[in-house]
């Protein structure tokens, strides 16, 4: 029997940090629901505490890992959810992307992204989760 929903943890990613799996796909349909990513190497250490532009790296290789092990990249991003504990890092966020997203993505188009500013992430030290929706053809 197929289950309606497949949960994948690709190879070479950092490890969850709780119960829940990178990546929710539906039997049916192209689309890839992917979890919030947070600052964590592959041997599940913080990255950049109290450093918001360490652990803005780290997300976004964390989610390019996610991508790469079901065979997809940023080009695949159809939208972003990024989580904020701080609305002053907001700025260094955008300065980040406006750098970074030239160089991982094709054309000069962006996935939509809702930006929300929480009172904390799952552990103290994390600063910014980034979860996306991707495309599999």
């Amino acid at each position: 029997m197929t289950l309606p929903v497949s949960y994948i943890d690709p190879p070479g990613t950092a490890p969850a940090q709780g119960l829940y799996s990178h990546i929710g796909k539906p039997a049916s349909g192209g689309l890839i629901f992917i979890a919030g990513q947070l600052s964590v190497d592959t041997a599940g250490n913080v990255v950049g505490e109290h450093d918001f532009a360490a652990q803005f790296d780290q997300v976004f290789r964390n989610l390019g890992d996610v991508l790469a092990g079901v065979g997809a990249d940023f080009n695949n991003v159809v939208k972003f959810t990024t989580f904020f504990v701080h609305s002053q890092d907001i700025e260094v966020f955008m300065a980040k992307r406006l750098a970074l997203f030239p160089t991982i993505f094709k054309g000069d188009k962006y996935p939509p992204n809702t930006i929300l500013v929480v009172d904390r992430l799952v552990k103290e030290p994390f600063l910014l989760e980034v979860e996306a929706v991707a495309y599999l053809p």
